[in-house]
């Protein structure tokens, strides 16, 4: 198909980019590939990732680095329980002098930026951020501002440490286009880690883009052909989460309480066609499909307390939906 083959080539002539990107990444991180891969994915498909480990991962070294090889304002909010949702959008302060409000902006209005430990901060800071991602756009009294682009969050949490967070609300985390779970290093990795932390010269990073090139791979995202046959098995992954027993899956039947929303069917395409294009095609494949398909829905299945008890996590039975459902 002709459409296809315009992709690719436009695909092809802009891939030293995303190299490009990678490996200016890669000179400061070692190991995780699949963190890397994946803020690439949210980047390219213009949503946000939730990351969940533990601490001293690289999960901020990455962000900024990815910053910093775009050229892109990165903004770090550290996220607290005292933490108010002016001090994620911005406030009108009152000057006496001239009896007249000022708008002061806050961190949100930058490119990037790393939400750390996310859910050690109330309600409603959490919604004042989530509303900013889903709408791109923050109302400061009665002005609305556009959000720049690209606009990227990324969000962490720490899986061992719950005295003191408010969890997530399901709703709140549906906006997130993935979540994905980070491990420890190899120790070969580890070793890499020291011998590059510990060099007296700190390794510098040069922009390898600018906003205006990312955003134009963006929109060639955009242009990833998926063909019919694709998108109706993305849709029957995703309705298996709901309904397993109309899909024979009755191994499932009693431990989902609730399955993935129409969200998860496309935020699974716009993931796809991102990874398609990193793998430098112009197409998305059913392996794009299974790829992404964990990181898209593993927040967005609620289990039973019957799963819980019986240790049965999100993961395995996003496994079992992929081994049953046939692919095109």
């Amino acid at each position: 198909m002709s459409e296809i083959k315009t992709v690719s080539d436009q695909i092809k002539q802009n891939r030293p980019l995303i190299d490009a990107i990678v490996f200016s990444i890669k000179k400061r991180i070692v190991g995780q590939e699949k963190m890397i891969n994946r803020i690439l994915v949210c980047l390219l498909a213009d949503g946000h990732i939730l990351i969940e480990g533990v601490p001293g991962l690289a999960k901020t070294l990455t962000v900024s680095t990815l910053a910093q090889s775009l050229r892109a304002l990165f903004h770090r909010i550290q996220f607290t329980p005292d933490l108010l949702p002016a001090d994620i959008i911005g406030t009108l302060v009152y000057n006496p002098r001239e009896g007249t409000f000022s708008t002061k902006k806050g961190p949100v209005f930058a490119q990037i930026i790393l939400a750390d430990e996310i859910n050690r901060a109330p309600a409603k800071v959490q919604s004042a951020l989530l509303e900013a991602m889903q709408e791109r756009q923050v109302t400061i009294g009665e002005t609305t501002y556009p959000l720049p682009k690209p606009f990227l969050v990324l969000a962490t949490q720490n899986p061992i440490e719950q005295e003191g967070t408010y969890p997530l609300p399901e709703a709140q985390v549906d906006r997130f286009m993935l979540k994905i779970l980070i491990d420890y290093p190899t120790p070969e990795e580890e070793l890499e880690i020291l011998n590059r932390m510990t060099k007296p010269n700190e390794i510098e990073i040069e922009p390898v883009l600018d906003a205006e090139k990312m955003i134009g791979l963006m929109e060639l995202t955009k242009n990833v052909y998926v063909e019919n046959s694709i998108k109706e098995y993305a849709v029957r992954i995703v309705a298996a989460s709901r309904w397993p027993s109309k899909y024979r899956l009755d191994e499932l039947t009693g431990l989902i309480s609730y399955g993935a929303s129409p969200r998860a069917s496309i935020y699974l395409i716009k993931a796809a066609k991102a990874l398609a294009l990193i793998e430098g095609r112009g197409y998305v494949s059913d392996y794009d499909i299974k790829e992404i398909a964990r990181d898209v829905l593993r927040h967005r299945i609620i289990i039973t307390y019957e799963a819980e008890a019986e240790n049965i996590t999100t993961d395995q039975i996003i496994s079992t939906i992929l081994s049953k459902i046939p692919t095109p």
